[in-house]
């Protein structure tokens, strides 16, 4: 049998790509089920016909001002909600880095760039399939 760093080792940047797909994954599945997903697509309905609405009116400076409060008090429910999750996976990550780092900066410098792409990428594509908000 294959020893799983001696694998990661060899497949330097296919093995970082799957790590942070993976973890994108998990992160994923933990936001959905941590946070109320009706909800939160209400509040991104809201703000987005409130965001259309202050372009209409952004010469009248009081109505503007108004609409503005009201995205702001949305976009402080919508934080509220996703830290619940980022507190979850926070010290998780944090020590899975502490480890991927050990293991690919002598192999890969430039880990951490393979790392952000794949991550922005399959967290993009599997928001998308989960239907996570």
């Amino acid at each position: 049998m294959v020893d799983f760093v001696q694998l990661i080792q060899t497949y330097p940047k296919t093995s970082i790509i799957l790590i942070a797909t993976a973890i994108s994954l998990i992160s994923l599945i933990i936001t959905k089920y941590m946070t109320d997903q009706k909800r939160m697509k209400e509040l991104k309905e809201r703000q987005k016909e409130l965001t259309k609405l202050s372009k209409e009116v952004k010469n009248d400076m009081k109505k503007f001002s108004e609409i503005n409060g009201e995205i702001m008090k949305i976009s402080m429910e919508m934080m509220k909600h996703s830290f619940k999750p980022l507190l979850i996976t926070l010290i998780p990550l944090l020590l899975l880095f502490v480890w991927i780092r050990s293991i690919y900066d002598p192999i890969l410098s430039s880990w951490i760039w393979y790392y952000i792409g794949a991550g922005i990428i399959s967290s993009l594509i599997l928001r998308k399939l989960l239907k996570v908000v």
